[in-house]
């Protein structure tokens, strides 16, 4: 309880009393003014407000339908701003347990937001015509479509996924990241879009049954490395953990935290959606027909 109170007013209040690569000691808490960063979020948004505008009287979904695409993709996208360009960001230069928080809103909150908005079609409306044409042209080639059917398989979207996560969270490339910036935008780069291509299927592609499954297992894989991290008796981040003496942790608790973080919260957050959807493939799997269960390539 000690820790989670320190933690919640570090973040709130707390000063920081060691800096990140180039930042001084300040009164407030920085926001992150990366190009790399800054630039894709930004266009982007551009895209799709443009595309929204061009796309709404063509769309053949409805209104309403169309209301909660545009809901999804903002709230996802102000998610993904606020993790990468936020205080936040730099609070996980700083502390651990802040660094697991970022990657969690990345991979469990704002990807499964963007996704469930489809937003291809709407970013596509939002480029040029020419570069719109030939852009549709390229999507529609075989070869892009044998990939994309390849990747937006359910079973080979988890392993991905699952390989970026355990990849990324070996000691020495996570404190690897925190001392190179391109390494580090290099991981968030991996989680997101591992994510994305995780959430795809769960959500669009692939049966609810065996989503829920691919689901669970994700949320077992990662519960058990959060726990290896909650759990380990020494510093195992010791690049990460470095400044956590000026917050007033140690820097096994704040690799506790960060552990926790990882097993307890983002497991609650895909346990959430699993459950979700196997209540509904148990509905539909007495309705029959087209609605009922189905077997399906995962």
């Amino acid at each position: 309880m000690r820790t989670a109170a320190t933690i919640a007013f570090l973040f709130l209040m707390a000063t920081p009393g060691l800096a990140h690569e180039g930042h001084t000691h300040a009164s407030s808490l920085p926001w992150t003014a990366d190009t790399w960063i800054i630039a894709p979020l930004a266009v982007c948004a551009v895209l799709y407000a443009s595309g929204s505008l061009r796309f709404m009287s063509r769309s053949s979904a409805g209104r309403r339908v169309f209301a909660h695409r545009l809901l999804a993709y903002w709230a996802g996208w102000l998610v993904l701003a606020a993790a990468l360009v936020s205080p936040l960001h730099w609070l996980g230069e700083q502390l651990f347990t802040f660094h697991m928080i970022e990657h969690e809103l990345v991979m469990a909150v704002a990807a499964p937001l963007i996704v469930l908005a489809r937003p291809a079609a709407v970013l596509l409306w939002g480029l040029p015509r020419i570069v719109r044409r030939r852009a549709g042209q390229v999507l529609a080639s075989r070869v892009v479509r044998t990939t994309w059917t390849l990747l937006s398989n359910g079973t080979v979207t988890t392993l991905l996924h699952g390989a970026a996560i355990w990849a990324w969270h070996s000691p020495v490339l996570f404190d690897a990241a925190i001392e190179s910036t391109p390494l580090h935008r290099l991981q968030h780069l991996s989680f997101f879009l591992s994510a994305v291509l995780f959430w795809w299927p769960v959500i669009w592609k692939t049966d609810r049954g065996l989503a829920a499954w691919h689901l669970f297992l994700t949320m077992l894989h990662m519960s058990i490395l959060g726990a290896l991290i909650a759990l380990s008796p020494s510093v195992l981040y010791t690049v990460q953990t470095r400044s956590s003496g000026a917050w007033g942790l140690s820097p096994l608790e704040d690799q506790q935290m960060a552990g926790l973080v990882m097993w307890v919260p983002a497991g609650i957050v895909y346990a959430t959606v699993a459950l979700a959807l196997t209540a509904l493939w148990i509905r539909d799997s007495g309705k029959g027909g087209a609605d009922g269960t189905r077997i399906a390539a995962p």
